[in-house]
């Protein structure tokens, strides 16, 4: 399902300081998220035979290629917001150079979209990473318990 892209009216409100704050605070999610995925890596690790288990194999696989997906665009999104907010210079050279303030400033809309669908897709990925670590940890619990 092709989903379409939403059309909001940013340019208004968008400030140098604002944009700036913006990317400072996608940064701040990006490097946490970017630890975050260490420790799945390692949650991984830790379950590997159990996560391997034939049942659990072809699910187990979706979900570690979807993390390492996300962990090359959590990379490239640092690099690309720390590059935009080098940017900002445009914003508060005095120049007054209209055009270019403008395409800075679709540049952070559009930015400000892509940064809000990797967060709910990195959400969706999370749950489902936790789902299936919970099931197994449960199922061990049973086993122990019998």
């Amino acid at each position: 399902m092709k989903t379409k892209e939403k059309k909001i009216k940013y340019e208004a409100w968008l400030n140098a300081e604002i944009m700036h704050k913006n990317s400072r605070k996608w940064l701040s999610e990006l490097e946490f998220i970017k630890d975050e995925q260490l420790f799945f890596d390692d949650l991984i690790e830790s379950y590997t035979l159990k996560l391997i288990d034939s049942k659990l194999f072809p699910k187990t696989k979706k979900i570690i290629d979807r993390l390492s997906l996300i962990q090359e665009e959590t990379h490239s999104l640092i690099k690309t917001i720390k590059n935009h907010d080098k940017g900002l210079g445009v914003m508060i050279d005095d120049s007054y150079e209209i055009e270019k303030e403008e395409n800075y400033k679709k540049k952070h809309g559009k930015l400000m979209v892509v940064v809000n669908n990797f967060l709910e897709k990195y959400k969706t990925l999370k749950a489902d990473l936790f789902t299936l670590i919970t099931g197994i940890v449960k199922d061990e619990k049973l086993l122990l318990t019998k």
